[in-house]
């Protein structure tokens, strides 16, 4: 599995507007449940105030800047944007090998309602939409489905069902036993160190939460009392879920299969092809074809629901 650079350079030497580059800090506080922790929103503000703002949310061990491109061209489009490192990645502290252990629990409960608090703050006259990718996607629906009403929308990149059965049947024992080394690994250790199977760095909880729904497909994060996978097939959100043709990590049929979970919702899917104007149609190197993808997301946005 290969690596991205840690921030990626748009298609055709297009460069990148970062005027008014912000930064929003956040802070939450030790509880019994979540060690403490601090982050940065990194925002871009449109001229309107009361533009669309969308919330990126990283992939497994992505850094936030990593998103920076896609950011500009959100806000080319007059489009608020934003993007923040999960717990423990990135510019979040503490770093991950001075961090508790933790998993979609302490990012679902804790962190996300603090960082999206702030983004309201931030923009209080505008409607909300998060942005996830791969892991961050899934993040950006479950949050979502705990707050029904509350989000504008969720846009989803390259984010699927990890679940063993929802990939190619050609695949099904790799993931399978990939997972279940992974789950084995995490917990023995307390940490992901990186790899072929993943290939950054992540806390234990996390990966050990990941296993679990690819192994079972469902949601049950580690200590939480919610029924995430009944909140998920009700949740009555507006979704845009985007998937690429050459994406071994989320192909198809895996975005296919999360779609289906959202039985309330009003979703929207998009398959991405040669046809569709994106070039970079890899799980990473998407980034590369944000004047595109903003415009397709742009539009959604603006149809009616």
């Amino acid at each position: 599995m290969s690596t991205p650079s840690e921030t990626a350079k748009p298609e055709g030497g297009r460069k990148l507007d970062f005027t008014g580059l912000e930064s929003l800090p956040v802070t939450v506080a030790a509880s019994p449940a979540s060690a403490a922790a601090s982050f940065v929103v990194r925002v871009l503000p449109a001229a309107d105030p009361a533009a669309p703002v969308l919330l990126m949310i990283p992939a497994i061990a992505m850094k936030a800047k990593f998103y920076l491109p896609m950011l500009a061209a959100l806000r080319d489009r007059g489009l608020s944007a934003a993007s923040v490192d999960l717990r423990a990645q990135g510019e979040s502290l503490p770093a991950l090998g001075e961090s508790a252990n933790y998993g979609y629990r302490q990012m679902l409960e804790t962190d996300l309602p603090a960082i999206v608090a702030a983004v309201r703050e931030r923009f209080p006259q505008a409607p909300l939409y998060l942005f996830g990718h791969s892991l961050g996607g899934q993040l950006a629906l479950l949050y979502s489905a705990t707050v029904p009403g509350e989000l504008a929308g969720v846009v989803t990149m390259a984010t699927g069902s990890v679940y063993w059965r929802s990939f190619p049947w050609r695949r099904w024992p790799i993931v399978l036993l990939g997972s279940q080394y992974v789950h084995a690994v995490s917990r023995l250790r307390g940490h992901w160190a990186g790899g072929k199977l993943m290939a950054g760095p992540m806390a234990g909880g996390v990966m050990v939460d990941w296993s679990r729904h690819a192994t079972t497909g469902r949601y049950r994060p580690r200590g939480s009392r919610v029924n995430y996978d009944r909140l998920l097939r009700d949740n009555p959100a507006r979704v845009l879920m985007l998937s690429l043709e050459s994406d071994p990590l989320g192909p198809k049929s895996t975005v296919d299969f999360l779609a289906d979970r959202l039985r309330a919702a009003n979703v929207t899917r998009r398959h991405l092809d040669a046809n569709s104007g994106v070039r970079n149609l890899n799980h990473f190197t998407w980034v590369k074809d944000g004047p595109v993808l903003s415009e397709l997301i742009a539009e959604w946005i603006n149809e009616t629901p």
